[in-house]
C-alpha cells in the first residue's frame, strides 16, 4: 500500500468504501481506533499534520491518517510553504498512510471528466504528476444519469442480490446520481425481495416510487396549477423525508424531464414518443404528458436556472436551501 493516497470526488459513497478498506486494513478491530484519525482541512496547518503521522501505531504495522475537505488546507497552503508540505508528503513515514480526501464537483464533456475548482490545489497535481511510487490518486466521481441503471445493478450484484433492467432504469430515474440515496433504496429493496428473486419494476414502484416520485408531481402540479398552499404542503413533506440538498437534484430532474416533454409534445409528440425518447417507463410518460400541459417551454427554462441559482447557493454558503426554495415557490405561484 502506498503511504499517501488521494480521494477526489463528489461520489460519497465511494469515498466512504474506500475509506472503510482503508480502516480494515489496519488489523485487529480492536486497536483500530487507536491508530485512526481524523481531522478537518479547514483547521489544520502544517505541524499538526506532520504531529499526527509521525505518531507511532499502537500495536499494529500503520497509522491511518485522514484528511477531510483537504482542498480547503490545500489551498490555503501559501506559496512559501508549498515546498515543505510536498517534502513532508514525499517524507511520510512507512509506518504512517496518509489519505486526503478532496472534495470536488466533477464536470461531464464529450464523455471527458473535469473538475470545478482543481486550480485550487493544482500545485499538488502537479507533484503527483511526477511522481511514480508510493502515491495513489483515485477520482471518484458520481456516475452520469445514463450510467447510474448499469451503477445499481452492479451493487446489488456485490450484495448478492439483482435488478431487471427495467427495475434498475426506473429506480435511476427517481434517485438520479445520489448513489447515497441509491444504496438506501437498493438495501431496502434486497430486503424485501429476499434471496429468492430479482428486483422488479412492481417492487421499486411499490416501494420507492410511490411514495417519492407521488409527492414530486403533486409538488410540480402545485406549482403549474399556482396553488401556494399545496405546493408548500408538498415540498414539506419531501423535506420531512430527505434533507433539501438531496432533494434539489430530484426536483432539478424532474424539471429537466418536463423540460424535454414539452419540447416533444410542441413538436406534435404524445406519451408515447416521450417514452421513447426519454426513455421513461409507459406510466411516467403518461404523467409527464399531462404535467407539460401546465408550463409552457420559455416558463419551465426559466424555472429550471432558478433552480441551478439555488443550487449554486446551497453549495457556495449563499442562501440557504429551505429559505431558498420557500421563495421559489411563493415566486411562482403568485397569480
Amino acid at each position: 500500500m502506498p503511504n499517501l493516497i488521494i480521494l477526489r470526488g463528489d461520489d460519497p459513497t465511494r469515498v466512504t468504501e474506500l475509506l472503510a478498506g482503508y480502516r480494515e486494513s489496519l488489523g485487529d478491530p480492536g486497536t483500530a481506533d487507536l491508530n485512526y484519525t481524523v481531522v478537518e482541512g479547514e483547521n489544520l496547518n502544517l505541524e499538526s499534520l506532520r504531529a499526527d503521522i509521525s505518531t507511532m501505531p499502537f500495536l499494529a504495522d500503520k497509522r491511518l491518517v485522514v484528511v477531510n475537505n483537504a482542498q480547503v488546507f490545500l489551498s490555503k497552503t501559501k506559496k512559501e510553504d508549498r515546498q515543505r508540505t510536498l517534502d513532508l508528503f514525499n517524507e511520510l513515514p512507512d509506518t504512517s498512510l496518509l489519505v486526503l480526501v478532496i472534495d470536488d464537483v466533477s464536470k461531464r464533456k464529450r464523455g471527458m471528466i473535469s473538475w470545478e475548482n482543481d486550480k485550487a490545489y493544482n500545485w499538488l497535481t502537479d507533484w503527483v504528476n511526477k511522481k511514480t511510487n508510493n502515491i495513489e490518486w483515485i477520482d471518484c466521481a458520481l456516475p452520469s444519469e445514463g450510467e447510474m441503471s448499469q451503477w445499481i445493478i452492479a451493487q446489488a450484484k456485490q450484495q448478492g442480490g439483482g435488478f431487471q433492467p427495467d427495475a434498475a432504469r426506473l429506480l435511476g430515474s427517481y434517485v438520479g446520481n445520489n448513489t447515497l440515496r441509491a444504496r438506501q433504496e437498493i438495501d431496502k429493496l434486497l430486503t424485501y425481495v429476499g434471496p429468492s428473486r430479482v428486483v422488479t419494476p412492481e417492487d421499486v414502484v411499490l416501494l420507492t416510487a410511490q411514495e417519492q416520485e407521488g409527492d414530486i408531481f403533486a409538488f410540480t402540479d402545485a406549482l403549474g396549477e399556482r396553488d401556494s398552499a399545496k405546493a408548500m404542503d408538498q415540498f414539506q413533506r419531501l423535506t420531512d423525508r430527505a434533507d433539501v440538498v438531496e432533494l434539489a437534484p430530484m426536483i432539478h430532474r424532474q424539471f429537466r424531464l418536463l423540460i424535454q416533454a414539452r419540447e416533444i409534445m410542441d413538436e406534435g409528440g404524445r406519451a408515447a414518443q416521450i417514452e421513447k425518447e426519454l426513455g421513461v417507463l409507459s406510466f411516467i410518460a403518461q404523467k409527464l404528458e399531462k404535467q407539460a400541459r401546465l408550463f409552457k417551454l420559455p416558463q419551465l427554462l426559466a424555472i429550471y436556472q432558478r433552480l441551478l441559482k439555488i443550487d449554486e447557493d446551497m453549495k457556495t454558503g449563499g442562501m440557504p436551501g429551505d429559505v431558498a426554495f420557500e421563495l421559489f415557490i411563493a415566486d411562482l405561484t403568485r397569480k
